[in-house]
């Protein structure tokens, strides 16, 4: 019978070899008593057993700061199994034999676990976003794209959950919007990843992009591109833009006018205009380049004219903050997203077609080609080399670094010669935009 019973029972057998079978076969202690079955195989491991029938894995050895043995659970049998048991049991005995305390190690463990796990996506990007981004030129837009395609996924997401598959389930959904935003993402979280390791403080030690290639991912993207608008798009553009309302049509506007960066425009304060000198300065900080380097940035002025000017001095102004294009009050710039363009697409569309009715054609079978912000900078620089504008003032008007010895001596900025090419550009415009009244076309209005 087993276990034996009796005043002659044993608190301790001999050493078995411990089976699940053996273990679930073990009968409850005499009332007020308790036993212990120990394992051939892993020294100190065995089972003890209550008189209750509760039955616990434990290791007795010498720990650490003791100088006698003591016995220690690793766990109930109902928890824990026989293999994970032995497991646990050899590795305590690894440590102790480094003069390491288990209990201690395991607490240990236990810390960084909840600390991972307390440190989740969100706080992470949040630091990225005070330490790293304040003074980039590019700071709010990169801020913007992680409040907007990143923390509603991730921001309560531990971070060092966080996996390759995660980045690329992001990456595909952000496709929709093209390859070039998909791209951007992913070099985004290759940037943000790379801080975050840096830093030694969040937990992750690799990357969940590192193995990931952006052609593999999202596919090879088109050469250099050289789409511009032609004359009957540039009359749908800027009648689409008129129709549009603050702050999307003045933007698109002042795109045309000027050719500027859409983030150059949509950023734009008070601070930078000196309405009386008719002169808008963008500062360095603001411009595409880096603070140091061979792409270094430089502030860019920009003439107003008079065709800007009316559009500037219809916008309205805000007590609260100085940002000239916003959706906050003047507190904050608006943010030029998918959906603004893909309105001003829809535009373009209507204006084409209702053209093609007008001549008689297919209207249906009318389709604007596929545009980004960027080619509207392009148009602009094509219509300037139409105007005949010398190519140095036609790259000033784009802030294009000049190379080689001229960028080192030549620090004439063109000013005048720009204003000049501007206002040529804006009377082109207004004969594209504005034909003569035997040609005008009546539209019905419509949203």
């Amino acid at each position: 019978m087993w276990p034996p019973s009796g005043p002659e029972m044993p608190k301790t057998e001999h050493r078995k070899n411990l089976t699940p079978t053996l273990i679930s076969g073990l009968k409850p202690a005499a009332k007020g008593t308790r036993y212990q079955i120990m394992d051939a195989q892993v020294p100190g491991f065995g089972v003890r057993v209550t008189n209750t029938g509760n039955r616990t894995f434990i290791l007795r050895t010498r720990y650490p700061g003791s100088s006698t043995p003591s016995r220690r659970e690793i766990g109930n049998c109902a928890d824990i199994n026989l293999t994970d048991a032995r497991e646990k049991a050899r590795k305590w005995r690894s440590l102790v034999g480094q003069g390491i305390d288990p209990a201690v190690e395991e607490e240990g463990q236990r810390q960084e676990a909840l600390r991972k796990l307390a440190t989740t996506f969100g706080v992470a990007a949040e630091d990225f976003i005070r330490e790293k981004l304040p003074g980039e030129r590019k700071g709010k837009d990169v801020e913007r794209e992680i409040r907007r395609d990143l923390m509603p996924r991730w921001k309560d997401r531990p971070i060092t959950s966080i996996t390759d598959l995660d980045v690329i389930g992001v990456i595909k959904g952000k496709m929709r919007d093209g390859k070039i935003g998909a791209r951007n993402l992913l070099a985004l979280l290759q940037r943000f990843f790379r801080w975050v390791i840096a830093q030694r403080v969040y937990g992750v030690t690799a990357s969940p992009c590192a193995s990931l290639q952006a052609s593999a991912v999202i596919g090879e993207t088109r050469g250099p591109r050289d789409r511009i608008l032609s004359d009957v798009e540039i009359f749908a553009y800027w009648r689409a833009a008129m129709r549009m309302p603050y702050p999307y049509g003045p933007i698109y506007r002042v795109l045309m006018l000027t050719a500027l960066r859409i983030s150059e425009v949509a950023d734009a304060s008070l601070p930078e205009f000196e309405f009386s000198n008719k002169l808008w300065v963008i500062p360095a900080e603001r411009m595409k380049g880096k603070n140091s380097g061979k792409k270094q940035a430089r502030s860019h002025a920009v003439p107003l004219t008079a065709d800007l000017l009316l559009v500037l001095e219809a916008l309205p102004r805000f007590k609260a903050g100085n940002y000239l294009f916003s959706a906050k009050g003047g507190t904050s710039p608006v943010w030029m997203g998918t959906k603004p363009k893909e309105r001003l697409d829809r535009r373009i569309r209507r204006t084409l077609r209702a053209l093609a009715r007008r001549r008689g054609e297919d209207y249906r079978a009318i389709e604007l080609p596929h545009f980004v912000q960027h080619d509207i900078r392009r148009t602009v620089r094509s219509q300037l080399s139409r105007l005949k504008i010398a190519e140095e003032v036609r790259e000033a008007i784009l802030a294009h670094a000049r190379s080689g010895i001229k960028k080192v001596y030549d620090v004439h900025d063109y000013f005048d010669e720009k204003r000049d090419a501007l206002e040529l550009w804006a009377a082109r415009l207004r004969e594209v935009v504005a034909p003569p009244s035997g040609n005008v076309i009546k539209f019905v209005a419509r949203a």
